[in-house]
């Protein structure tokens, strides 16, 4: 049988009706999963889900409630959906708990990190004092724009095969500090955390970037693929599965 793979959904500020980026939806099943889009839940009801499902994949989305992690709203921050983090932030921990797969995409990425303790840049290009690459880019979604340097010997490493990535970028928001429990695994050249991962599980990625929207990328189907593979063996991954 598929993987039962569960995909956060958003809203928008009306909160009246959930939305999944088709691109999601395809690769998780071009990769061999079984997609399931899921609604906000009760404290219970995650328990329950959590248990149900083989990996969760975290999708992009709008901003993060800043007061997750100590800090109040900047002037640039932009629309949040409060009643999504704290869903998010409550099935993150279960999944962490349960030592099951997980998928982190662009907000995503920054979500996974706050669950783990971290924090967050709320807008690279007013809070970072250097400058920085167009990290919104004026190109296609599915277009590389930037390089990414990865950790040898990561999972990211392990999975793509490559130490460096061409990636393509649609955010304002990065992760500052991590996790104790995470650790970076991909950064730009003007110092931007472009991927993390987990030092305790066998498989919990987080990407800045948005691989699904690159699946004709090589290095994009290598990483969907393999989180679908350590879906099937309940957390394992080797570099067989690669």
């Amino acid at each position: 049988m598929k993987p039962l793979i569960g995909i956060t959904s958003s809203m928008e500020i009306d909160e009246t009706d959930y939305m999944v980026n088709k691109d999601n939806i395809n690769a998780i099943s071009r990769a061999g999963g079984m997609p399931v889009v899921l609604p906000y839940m009760t404290e219970e009801d995650i328990e329950q889900i959590a248990s149900t499902l083989d990996g969760l994949y975290l999708t992009g989305g709008y901003d993060i409630d800043p007061t997750y992690f100590g800090e109040e709203p900047h002037p640039n921050l932009g629309t949040i959906i409060p009643s999504r983090d704290a869903f998010e932030i409550a099935l993150i921990k279960q999944m962490l708990q349960k030592g099951k797969p997980v998928l982190a995409v662009c907000r995503g990425c920054q979500i996974l990190n706050i669950a783990a303790g971290g924090d967050m840049y709320q807008d690279i290009y007013s809070q970072m004092d250097h400058a920085l690459l167009q990290h919104r880019q004026k190109a296609p979604v599915n277009h590389g724009s930037h390089f990414v340097s990865v950790l040898k010997g990561s999972l990211l490493y392990r999975l793509t095969g490559k130490e460096m990535l061409k990636v393509n970028s649609r955010h304002h928001q990065a992760n500052r500090n991590v996790g104790k429990s995470i650790q970076i695994s991909g950064n730009t050249s003007d110092s931007i955390v472009e991927a993390i991962e987990s030092k305790d599980h066998p498989f919990v990625l987080g990407l800045q970037w948005h691989p699904e929207s690159m699946i004709d990328d090589e290095s994009s189907r290598k990483i969907f693929q393999g989180f679908i593979a350590s879906c099937n063996q309940k957390g394992e991954f080797t570099s067989e599965n690669n």
